[in-house]
């Protein structure tokens, strides 16, 4: 994409050296057209070549995105529009849902075998949908992936400023999904985050969970978290890249999963050859965690039932 994460998501991703070749694609009312974000990001002291596509609104992806997916390993989806005063959450899933069906049916077409990470809200219904539709069509469910990066990101910043600990050592795993009490960052695994006393926690989990609506009164109405949500995307993608090439990398994602009794979950995933190639269970939660645990699940339930419901009545052409 070309617009507030697409941009700097771009950025961060054509400083990578497992990128050869990178594809920005946006529509034709973008805030900047795509081919501007390529030739932008053409000069950076960097291997990747640089391309823009743009399509006309109201058109299909699958029609202009040959050229673009074709040979494609990871594509990162920064799509949808965010959620207006007055919006429910199935006015946005409707809206955003239909978006993301046409990116993941050109990927379907031109690039069955890339890694897709999804960055569309709302991500809990999200992805079971597409996931989902990915399956009907007789593709590898597990290549639609949530990207929650950002709650583990956030869960690091927050723990290294309360302890003064340096957030790079610092590694939270964030489970559940990807919205307000679904968003279950495990402050017990961690031995810098252990040292924080008890009664702290409640608090600083709150704190995770609300950073978003942080993000979005400081920018006084005026955006959302698009910087930092580009900064955990890339890290994701960078992960993902790791990974294809070779070299395993864990992070915690949003996917098709059998570590709890739902059929999707964010928890910690091995990313290697093909994209995830194992989840790790959940390991020991303490006292609160296990209680938020059955908070967060109860919540996630029923917007991943919305995403299914979706999936049943349409199918990728």
């Amino acid at each position: 994409g070309a617009g507030g994460i697409g941009q700097p998501l771009s950025l961060l991703m054509a400083m990578d050296s497992n990128v050869g070749e990178l594809c920005i694609f946006d529509l034709d009312v973008a805030m900047v057209p795509p081919a501007g974000v390529a030739a932008d990001l053409g000069h950076l002291e960097r291997k990747c070549s640089v391309k823009g596509y743009t399509m006309p609104v109201g058109k299909s992806p699958a029609e202009y995105l040959e050229e673009c997916l074709t040979g494609c390993h990871l594509v990162l989806v920064p799509a949808g529009v965010p959620r207006k005063p007055g919006m429910t959450r199935d006015d946005l899933f409707k809206t955003n849902a239909g978006i993301a069906k046409g990116i993941v049916e050109a990927c379907a077409k031109f690039c069955p075998e890339a890694v897709l990470g999804m960055i569309v809200n709302p991500v809990n219904s999200v992805v079971p949908a597409m996931a989902e539709l990915y399956k009907k069509k007789g593709l590898d469910p597990m290549k639609i992936i949530g990207i929650t990066t950002l709650d583990v990101v956030r869960a690091n910043k927050f723990v290294g400023e309360l302890t003064g600990k340096n957030a790079n050592y610092i590694n939270i795993p964030v489970v559940g999904g990807h919205a307000g009490t679904t968003i279950l960052p495990l402050f017990s695994q961690d031995k810098a985050a252990k040292t924080i006393e008890a009664e702290k926690i409640p608090d600083l989990d709150k704190h995770v969970q609300d950073a978003g609506t942080d993000v979005v009164n400081a920018k006084g109405g005026k955006g959302s978290a698009t910087l930092s949500m580009a900064y955990a995307g890339a890290r994701f993608g960078k992960s993902v890249l790791a990974g294809l090439s070779g070299r395993r990398r864990v992070e915690c994602a949003y996917c098709k999963s059998d570590i709890t009794d739902l059929p999707y979950f964010a928890q910690k995933v091995v990313l290697g050859e093909g994209g995830i190639v194992k989840l790790l269970p959940l390991g020991e939660l303490n006292e609160h965690e296990t209680k938020r645990l059955e908070e967060a699940k109860e919540q996630l339930k029923g917007e991943i039932e919305t995403g299914m419901k979706y999936a049943e009545t349409e199918s990728l052409a």
